[in-house]
């Protein structure tokens, strides 16, 4: 039974990529005859033609990041692994990967745009400069939540503190070290790494082999070497704070740099952690379940309703976004990764099969979960997922606090990897709203612009509704899930202007772009109500009353102008 549903789910992911996703490329009508924006607008900055390979993992690093992970913990102890399990598998193939898909396939016909400003042609100039605000401002969030949740795993986790003496313990007590020493001999490694592919033209598979093993030596690195926190000195008052800072300048280089000098080498590299994380938790799934070893002992149903999540619907399809459809992705297939395909046919398998192997992930994450006797108290989604990840991969003879270990590990990493490709993302978005031309000084003030935000608010709290101090973005983070599937479905919108416009097959998206709206509607509705009506949150609900607003004007916008154009089917 433990096998059944990561089995199914695998099967499907695989089955819809042979035939699912090849017949959205016909629907498309994607053409390697056709140069693609790397070609036409090459700039060696930001447009720069890339082998599907490293694309593919700079694209994964960057969509991945831990939420494929906590939200598909969160909800499975909320509403049991079932629930859980279907949206992820029917999401992803049917709504995720046709999302993440369609929007770069926009997007390099559209001369590398963002779907920002590709919904340019489908809206009034003050909607429009709504959308990209609104993109912005989702942006911008992701970097202070991202900055702060990253920052946390440079610094020693001191846990379990009462086992003096215990090895595991001052293991722990180091892990935050290790992994900032990690972290920078990753970025050492990364601009080598592109210095070879790109300048002495090594090519991609032996840089790879010779790069990958230096990797994971970082892992052993860091453990010689750990930045410890008295090695760190304190900023405003606390370690954390002071990577906050280190954090915020590495992102001001990261968004400058040619994209082949740090970001896309680093996140290429990075993603062989993530491989191997997914790779050996599957086998030692597998593993454990053909072994008798690893039992459900979680419920498969936990009910419709949950005391702080509300209803399963919308809950469940706002609280499980990556593994299943996020926005966010939308950002990064038409921000970054458009503007590196070397082919169009290359979608298919950067696009969509990226979103099916962060499905298999997701599903890897309920697994922890099903193996609970009971929800665990006090304990992270990402402590939770190591801990099962651990129990998976000691079958296989790996000790499970290393497997543990190391699952936390590469999660962290790839909290970075989508840090960085943010702060790029968002500085596009600056540069779009300002007008101004790709040179330096523009990039420059564009990036600084970007990080003011975080910078007044990651390193500062504010009392919660207990009383007690917790960080800034954790107030709004409410209205965060919703926002981010908004997006979703606000990309999905304009995919389906554009396709309309194309004279092409739309019900593929159009489907999937209703679900979305109404969800998240749905979603921003019961915000408001809940915090307007019932004494909570009066910025919470005004947001949420803002954002509604947003989504109605885009979507009034987009179908009008849809309704108005005439097109000639495609060929």
């Amino acid at each position: 039974m433990m096998l059944v549903p990561f089995v199914v789910g695998v099967v499907l992911f695989l089955l819809a990529y042979r035939f699912y996703g090849a017949r959205i490329a016909t629907w498309l009508g994607l053409d390697d005859t056709r140069p693609t924006p790397s070609h036409t607008r090459t700039d060696g900055v930001d447009y720069v033609p890339t082998s599907s390979l490293i694309l593919f993992g700079h694209h994964f690093s960057t969509i991945a990041g831990a939420g494929p992970i906590v939200g598909p913990v969160i909800a499975a102890l909320a509403f049991g692994w079932l629930p859980a399990v279907l949206w992820i598998i029917v999401g992803a193939i049917l709504i995720g990967g046709v999302h993440d898909f369609t929007v770069m396939a926009a997007s390099i016909r559209n001369e590398g745009r963002s779907i920002g400003q590709i919904c340019k042609a489908y809206l009034s100039r003050p909607a429009y400069y709504m959308f990209l605000f609104f993109i912005l401002f989702t942006l911008i969030y992701v970097i202070i939540v991202f900055l702060d949740i990253t920052a946390g795993t440079f610094v020693p986790a001191g846990t379990a503190a009462h086992v003096e003496g215990s090895e595991q313990v001052q293991f722990e007590a180091r892990q935050g070290g290790i992994v900032a020493s990690a972290s920078a001999f990753y970025i050492l490694l990364a601009v080598l790494f592109g210095q070879c592919i790109y300048r002495l033209k090594m090519p991609t598979w032996l840089g790879t082999v010779i790069f990958v093993p230096l990797v994971f030596a970082g892992l052993w690195i860091g453990g010689l070497l750990p930045l410890t926190a008295d090695l760190v000195p304190p900023f405003l008052g606390s370690a954390k704070n002071t990577w906050c800072l280190v954090l915020m300048i590495y992102c001001l280089f990261a968004a400058l740099l040619p994209v082949w000098v740090l970001l896309q080498p680093r996140d290429y590299l990075s993603s062989y952690l993530l491989y191997a994380c997914l790779l050996g938790g599957a086998v030692g799934l597998v593993a454990s379940g053909l072994a008798g070893r690893a039992t459900v002992a979680y419920p498969a149903f936990l009910g419709f309703t949950h005391a702080k999540m509300g209803f399963l619907f919308p809950a469940l399809f706002i609280t499980i976004a990556c593994g299943a459809v996020s926005g966010f992705h939308s950002i990064v297939s038409s921000g970054t990764s458009a503007k590196q395909l070397d082919r169009e046919t290359s979608a298919r398998k950067v696009g969509y099969g990226s979103m099916l192997v962060e499905g298999v992930l997701a599903l890897l994450a309920v697994a922890t979960v099903m193996i609970l006797a009971k929800a665990p108290a006090g304990e992270t989604p990402v402590v939770t997922f190591g801990r099962g990840l651990g129990s998976f991969v000691e079958t296989l003879g790996m000790p499970s606090s290393f497997a543990s270990t190391f699952a936390m590990m590469a999660v962290s990493t790839f909290l970075l990897t989508t840090l960085d490709s943010c702060t790029r993302l968002a500085r596009f978005i600056v540069e779009e709203i300002a007008g101004t031309g790709n040179r330096f000084a523009p990039r420059l003030l564009a990036t600084l612009a970007v990080l003011v935000a975080p910078a007044l608010v990651v390193f500062k709290q504010i009392p919660g509704p207990d009383g007690k101090l917790m960080p800034v973005w954790q107030a709004i983070w409410p209205a965060f899930g919703a926002s981010n599937q908004l997006l979703a479905a606000l990309a999905l919108l304009v995919v389906y202007g554009w396709l309309k416009r194309e004279g092409r097959r739309t019900t593929f998206v159009l489907l999937p772009m209703a679900f979305m709206c109404v969800t998240t509607m749905t979603a921003l509705a019961q915000l408001a109500w809940k915090n307007l009506a019932h004494g909570g949150s009066a910025f919470i609900g005004g947001l949420s009353v803002v954002l509604f607003v947003l989504a109605a004007v885009v979507i009034a916008g987009v179908l009008a102008t849809t309704r108005r154009v005439h097109v000639t089917p495609a060929a």
